[in-house]
């Protein structure tokens, strides 16, 4: 049970379509827009607190990811961006000083090819300790502000999804669920994948007790 949720996870990758927009409709509508082969605008840049959906919308566009967080020299820079790919580069604020200059020459080389430059950080381009060369590239293109869900969003998002699979939630459930576990969308659809397995593997209707017993097996979740 504890591997069951990291298992259900690739069953549902990140794409648009099962974004939760909330009240970021604008921002979809935009990526749908500079991700169109006729939109020549070469960077958009996603700012907004953790838990906003800015890696799932990266994920969801790009060719190629990066997580600056984990890789802060972006060491592989060089051989991204052929052609007119799409390249994303998460948590540009954790680049180092040679990340830094990797990530200012890789928007050079997409614009130059006609390709395409998202990135993610938790604050605006005139916010982020970066070098004021590659502020100014992130800044001259696109720019827009994830928020994240209300409960009430999440709620109704959640509660369609078990509508959609049939399942049967107890009254209560969601807010359970939403006080206990970890609170981004895709993380919270996978525990709903979860339950909706488990309890037809054990031929159980889901109550509070059967929902308590899944989050004691995940890791990071509490009882």
């Amino acid at each position: 049970m504890r591997q069951l949720i990291l298992d259900l996870l690739p069953e549902n990758p990140p794409s648009l379509d099962n974004f939760v927009p909330g009240g970021n409709a604008e921002t979809v509508a935009a990526l749908f827009s500079w991700i169109a082969p006729e939109n020549r605008e070469t960077s958009l840049l996603l700012y907004g607190e953790s838990g906003s959906g800015k890696t799932h919308l990266l994920r969801a566009c790009a060719d190629d990811y990066r997580d600056a967080a984990a890789a802060p020299g972006l060491e592989d820079a060089a051989a991204l961006g052929g052609g007119s790919r799409r390249v994303a580069v998460d948590n540009v604020e954790a680049l180092d000083g040679a990340g830094q200059i990797a990530l200012f020459e890789l928007f050079n080389r997409l614009r130059a090819a006609g390709g395409r430059l998202l990135t993610a950080a938790a604050r605006p381009p005139r916010d982020l300790c970066l070098r004021e060369d590659l502020r100014t590239r992130l800044g001259s293109g696109l720019v827009y502000r994830l928020t994240p869900l209300s409960d009430e969003e999440k709620r109704a998002a959640l509660a369609a999804q078990a509508a959609a699979r049939g399942l049967a939630l107890p009254p209560g459930a969601l807010d359970y669920l939403l006080s206990r576990a970890a609170r981004d969308m895709r993380h919270l659809t996978g525990i709903l994948a979860a339950i909706d397995r488990h309890s037809l593997e054990c031929k159980r209707p889901v109550t509070l007790p059967l929902l308590r017993e899944i989050l004691q097996r995940l890791p990071g979740d509490a009882p």
